[in-house]
C-alpha cells in the first residue's frame, strides 16, 4: 500500500490522530452523559420528547442538543475541521467528523435503554476513528487506525466463528428500501441456520461485531452517521467490512456489511455485497 493513502501509516497522519482520539473518548462520554439525564428523565416530558420524520424514524429533542454539544466542542478543538451530523447536516473536506447523536433513537424515544453516541472521524477519504458510547451500560468502544479496538480500555477482537449455522447476525432493512429483495436476501440468509437479531440501534450493532459478541452485520443501507465509527471498530478489530466509503457513501450512504473472517465470504455472497480487500 502506498503511504500516502494511509493515514495510520504517515508520521503527520498518526499525530493528527493521536491528537484526536482522546478528545473523541472524552467526549462521547460526556455526549453519552446527557443522553441518559435525558433519558431518564423522558417520562415527564413524554408527549413532546419525539416526533416521527418518517415510518419509524424518530427524531427527539435531545438529538438535536447532543449534536450541538458534539458540533461545538470539536470544532472549537479543531478549528479546521469540519462537520457532519445526522440532524443538521454539515460539510465535508479531508479532515471532517461524522456524528450520530443518538443512534437507536426509536429505542430513546420508547424507553428501551439500548441506544448510543457515534462519532466518527474521516481523514483523507478513510474513516480513521471510531468511537461509540452506550452510557446505559458506560460502554466505550474505541478504534483508531493502527491502534486496535477496545471495549472500556481493553482490547477486543471479533469472534472466531466460522460456521453460519452457528453464528448470530443482526440483519437489518432500511424503510426507504425495498422490500421484496430483502426478504428474498433474509431467507437465503436463515436458510444457513444462522441465528437472526435485530435491536434498533445499527451502530451498537457494529460495535457488537467488533467486540465478538455478534458474529456478523448486514443492512441494506445505512448513512454514514450510523456506522462509520463502527467499521472501524471492526477492521481494527480483526473483521471484514465493505467499502462504505464508496461512491457517494459519506454524504448518501450505502448497504453495509460487517463480519467475522471465518464466514465473511459466505456471508457476503448471500447477501450480494462485495468485501474491502484487506490492508
Amino acid at each position: 500500500m502506498n503511504p500516502l493513502s494511509d493515514p495510520g501509516s504517515s508520521p503527520d497522519h498518526s499525530s493528527e490522530l493521536a491528537n484526536r482520539f482522546p478528545i473523541a473518548c472524552a467526549l462521547a462520554r460526556e455526549a453519552g452523559a446527557l443522553q441518559k439525564r435525558r433519558f431518564l428523565e423522558r417520562d415527564a416530558a413524554l408527549e413532546t420528547v419525539y416526533k416521527f420524520k418518517g415510518p419509524q424514524d424518530y427524531i427527539t429533542a435531545t438529538d438535536g442538543e447532543v449534536e450541538k454539544l458534539i458540533r461545538q466542542r470539536l470544532l472549537n478543538a479543531f478549528p479546521g475541521d469540519t462537520f457532519l451530523g445526522e440532524e443538521d447536516g454539515g460539510q465535508v473536506s479531508e479532515r471532517t467528523w461524522v456524528v450520530d447523536p443518538i443512534d437507536g433513537t426509536s429505542n430513546f424515544a420508547r424507553g428501551i435503554a439500548h441506544f448510543c453516541v457515534s462519532i466518527a472521524f474521516v481523514l483523507h477519504g478513510k474513516a480513521s476513528i471510531g468511537v461509540i458510547y452506550q452510557p446505559m451500560l458506560d460502554e466505550l468502544f474505541a478504534a483508531a487506525t493502527g491502534m486496535g479496538a477496545t471495549l472500556n480500555g481493553e482490547p477486543i477482537k471479533v469472534s472466531n466463528a466460522t460456521r453460519l449455522d452457528r453464528s448470530l447476525l443482526e440483519v437489518g432493512r432500511a424503510s426507504r428500501q425495498p422490500q421484496a429483495a430483502y426478504l428474498a436476501m433474509l431467507e437465503k440468509v436463515m436458510t444457513t441456520g444462522a441465528a437472526i437479531r435485530g435491536a434498533g440501534s445499527g451502530a451498537l450493532a457494529i460495535a457488537n461485531v467488533a467486540a465478538g459478541r455478534v458474529d456478523g452485520c448486514y443492512e441494506t443501507h445505512m448513512y454514514s452517521w450510523d456506522c462509520l465509527a463502527g467499521l472501524v471498530l471492526v477492521e481494527e478489530a480483526g473483521g471484514r467490512v465493505n467499502d462504505f466509503l464508496a461512491g457517494d457513501g459519506l454524504l448518501k450512504g450505502n448497504p453495509i456489511f460487517a463480519a467475522a473472517p471465518g464466514i465473511a465470504e459466505e456471508l457476503a455472497e448471500l447477501v450480494g455485497i462485495s468485501i474491502a480487500e484487506n490492508a
